[in-house]
C-alpha cells in the first residue's frame, strides 16, 4: 500500500490528510486482535492461528481494489479487516517460538524469523512499481493476496505448534527441546492482575509504543518521503525503498548473534536486553536528527537505511523480552505490549499526515525522536530479563 497509494491518491484525488486517514485504517483492525491473538495462541496453540491470519489478511488484500473503486468507506473497512487478520501473527509467532527454541538462541532465531517479515517488504517495494507499471496498481493488491494460499498449502502440512506435536521429531531432538524451553503446557488462564501489577510489563508496553511509532511512520510513508522530498519517481521511491529493510534484515541477525553471544559468555540476560534496546532506540534517533541537515537524496538514503538497520536491534531487545519475563503467556505479553505499538501506528499515521498538511517532514521527524529518548529512559530504569511470571 505504501507504493500503490501514490497512484491511487492521484486518481482519486486524495489529500495527504486522507492518505494518513487510509494508511492508519489498518490499525484499527490490528489492533482489535493483539490480546485475542495472544490468548487464542497460548491456549489452542500458534499454528492454527497463525493459519487463519495468514489467509484472512490474504483475502482482504486481494479484495482492496475492488473496494477502493467502490468508495473511500469501503476501503477503509477493508484495511482494517486486512488488520484484524494481520494482528493475530507476531503474538502466535512468538507463542510458537517460545516451545521450540531454547533461551540461549532466542535472539537469533527471532531475528531469523522478524527478517523474513523485512525481506517480504523489500520484495513488496521492489515489485509493486513494475506491476504497476505493466498492469495498473490493482494488480499490486491481487498478486500479493495470491501468496497467502500457496503458504497455507504449506503450513497446514508441515508446522505444528509444539515439539510434542510432530510426528517427524526425533526422540532425541524432542527431548532435547523440551529439556531446554520455558514454555511446555498451554495456559488454561490468564491472570491478568497479576500481570499487569509488574513493572517490566509496563516498561514493554511504553517502549513498544515508543518504538513503533517512528517505525511505522517510515514503513507506511517513507515511499512518499522519496517521492515529495527527494523527487524520486514511482519506481525509484520504490526500489529505494528497498534498502532500510534489507538493512534491518542483515542488522537484525547480527544484532541476534551478538546478543545470544553475549548471553552465552555470561553476560546477563537483563543487560543485554538494554544494551541491544537502546541502540535500537538511539540509534533511529540521531540518523533522523541528521535528515534535517543533509541536502543530498543520496545521504538521505543512506541515513534511513541507517536509522532502520539501528532499530532492528530491538529484536533483541523488546521483542526478545516477552519470553523472557512470561515465557507461558510470551503471546498475551506480546498482544498486550503490540497493542501499544500499534496505537502509535494508528496515532502516528494519521498524525503524519495532519502534520505534512499543516507543517513539514522536520516536524514529523522531531516528534519520533522524543519518543524514541522517552523509550530510551523507561526501558533503562524498569526493564528485566528475568523471568517475572511463571
Amino acid at each position: 500500500m505504501s507504493i500503490a497509494i501514490l497512484p491511487m491518491a492521484s486518481e482519486f484525488h486524495w489529500s495527504p490528510t486522507t492518505v494518513g486517514l487510509i494508511q492508519s485504517s489498518f490499525f484499527w483492525g490490528y489492533l482489535l486482535t493483539q490480546v485475542a491473538g495472544g490468548i487464542w495462541a497460548d491456549t489452542v496453540g500458534g499454528k492454527s492461528v497463525l493459519g487463519f491470519g495468514v489467509v484472512w489478511w490474504s483475502i482482504a488484500t486481494a479484495l482492496t481494489p475492488i473496494a477502493a473503486k467502490l468508495g473511500l468507506p469501503f476501503l477503509l473497512v477493508v484495511r482494517a479487516f486486512m488488520g484484524i487478520g494481520e494482528g493475530v501473527a507476531m503474538p502466535a509467532m512468538n507463542n510458537i517460538l517460545s516451545k521450540w527454541v531454547p533461551v540461549s538462541e532466542r535472539s537469533r532465531s527471532l531475528a531469523l524469523v522478524y527478517s523474513g517479515m523485512y525481506l517480504g517488504s523489500v520484495t513488496g517495494l521492489a515489485f509493486s512499481p513494475m506491476l504497476i507499471h505493466k498492469f495498473g496498481w490493482p494488480s499490486v493488491f491481487y498478486s500479493f493476496g495470491s501468496l497467502g494460499t500457496v503458504w497455507f498449502s504449506l503450513w497446514l502440512n508441515k508446522a505444528h505448534s509444539s515439539p510434542r506435536e510432530d510426528p517427524e521429531l526425533l526422540p532425541q531432538e524432542k527431548k532435547l527441546i523440551l529439556c531446554n524451553c520455558t514454555s511446555k503446557e498451554p495456559v488454561k488462564s490468564i491472570p491478568w492482575r497479576l500481570i499487569l501489577s509488574k513493572s517490566p510489563v509496563w516498561a514493554l508496553i511504553v517502549s513498544h509504543f515508543c518504538h513503533n511509532w517512528g517505525t511505522f511512520i517510515l514503513l507506511t510513508w517513507m515511499p512518499t518521503y522519496y517521492h515529495q522530498v527527494l523527487k524520486f519517481n514511482l519506481t525509484e521511491s520504490g526500489l529505494l525503498s528497498v534498502f532500510p529493510w534489507l538493512t534491518m534484515a542483515f542488522s537484525a541477525n547480527l544484532g541476534g548473534w551478538i546478543a545470544d553471544t553475549l548471553v552465552s559468555r555470561g553476560v546477563s540476560v537483563t543487560m543485554v536486553r538494554k544494551i541491544m534496546q537502546t541502540i535500537g532506540f538511539l540509534g533511529p534517533a540521531f540518523f533522523l536528527t541528521q535528515l534535517k541537515h543533509i541536502d543530498s537524496p543520496a545521504m538521505a538514503v543512506l541515513c534511513m537505511a541507517c536509522s532502520q538497520g539501528a532499530d532492528a536491534f530491538s529484536q533483541s531487545g523488546l521483542y526478545s523480552n516477552h519470553q523472557d519475563i512470561a515465557p507461558r503467556y510470551s503471546g498475551v505479553l506480546l498482544g498486550l505490549s503490540n497493542t501499544a505499538g500499534v496505537l502509535a501506528g494508528v496515532f502516528g499515521t494519521a498524525a503524519t499526515g495532519y502534520i505534512l498538511q499543516h507543517g513539514s517532514w522536520d516536524d514529523v521527524f522531531e516528534v519520533s525522536v522524543g519518543l524514541y529518548l522517552v523509550g530510551t529512559v523507561v526501558w533503562n530504569l524498569f526493564s528485566t530479563g528475568e523471568k517475572i511470571l511463571d
